[in-house]
């Protein structure tokens, strides 16, 4: 059983939810990554998702693509990435990291060198947006071979032969998207995410995770009814947007904190 199987275990058998968080690896700079990384699990967080900077991050809405371009700016590349979690890794070897980015960074570092590499450094997921379960059978198979799980987004408007193609393939936790749209979009309809949810239930057995529009404790905690987990992630990147260096993690941890505050008061 590897860290997100192990995770999710013990907070079924306490009956909690999981609280994933997203940051962009080099976000505000390089030297802050791992520093928030360890403030997140320090503040509640179970999960950490972390950005592969993109150059064209078609999914993600303004604040998540202005998270990228910061990270370039410094050019954080998919190495760089990798060496953060093995950083990461020197004084936390218990919380699951899942890779979040496009497939092109992984096609330049090849699927085997790319896949050995991030088991080394201790990645433990890997949710890459663009590639489609009809055509990633060999990815899969790679990352299995290293033990690390591939995480898929499933979405209110994903059909039904997707949905059994993605519960055949995927390991760790599926990312439900609740909404239509991209990442930081609003209007959240809990009575649609339910309905949602208990229609996946009937392919998948992994733990499903909820995210996009969820900006407040309230809505965390009304997810939390609902998933198995909580993912959240421009609202985190819009308080590095607007803190200080100085700030910044003590920032990130009070919104982390509430978050976790919250959902827990079920």
């Amino acid at each position: 059983m590897n860290r997100i199987a192990e995770t999710f275990a013990t907070l079924s058998a306490n009956n909690k939810k999981a609280l994933i968080p997203f940051i962009t690896a080099g976000d505000p700079n390089p030297s802050m990554t791992v520093k928030l990384m360890h403030q997140l699990v320090q503040s509640g967080s179970d999960v950490i998702e972390l950005g592969v900077p993109f150059s064209d991050p078609m999914a993600d809405g303004p604040t998540i693509q202005r998270s990228s371009e910061r990270a370039l700016k410094h050019h954080v590349s998919l190495h760089d990435v990798l060496e953060t979690v093995s950083s990461f890794r020197q004084t936390d070897m218990r919380t699951p990291v899942v890779l979040m980015g496009y497939a092109n960074p992984v096609e330049a570092m090849g699927y085997e060198t790319f896949a050995a590499k991030a088991k080394a450094c201790g990645v433990d997921g890997v949710l890459t947006v663009d590639y489609p379960p009809e055509e990633c059978e060999e990815w899969v198979r790679c990352l299995d071979k290293h033990d690390i799980d591939t995480i898929f987004l499933l979405s209110p408007t994903t059909l039904k032969q997707r949905v059994q193609q993605v519960a055949k393939l995927a390991k760790g936790y599926i990312y439900y998207v609740s909404l239509k749209g991209v990442t930081g979009a609003s209007h959240l309809d809990l009575n649609d995410v339910k309905n949602m949810l208990d229609q996946l239930r009937e392919s998948i057995t992994i733990p499903i995770g909820v995210g996009f529009g969820i900006r407040d404790g309230a809505t965390a905690k009304a997810v939390s009814e609902l998933a198995d987990a909580v993912v959240v992630g421009s609202r985190i990147i819009d308080e590095i947007e607007h803190s200080s260096e100085t700030e910044v993690l003590d920032n990130v941890g009070n919104v982390v904190a509430l978050l976790r505050k919250a959902i827990d008061e079920n």
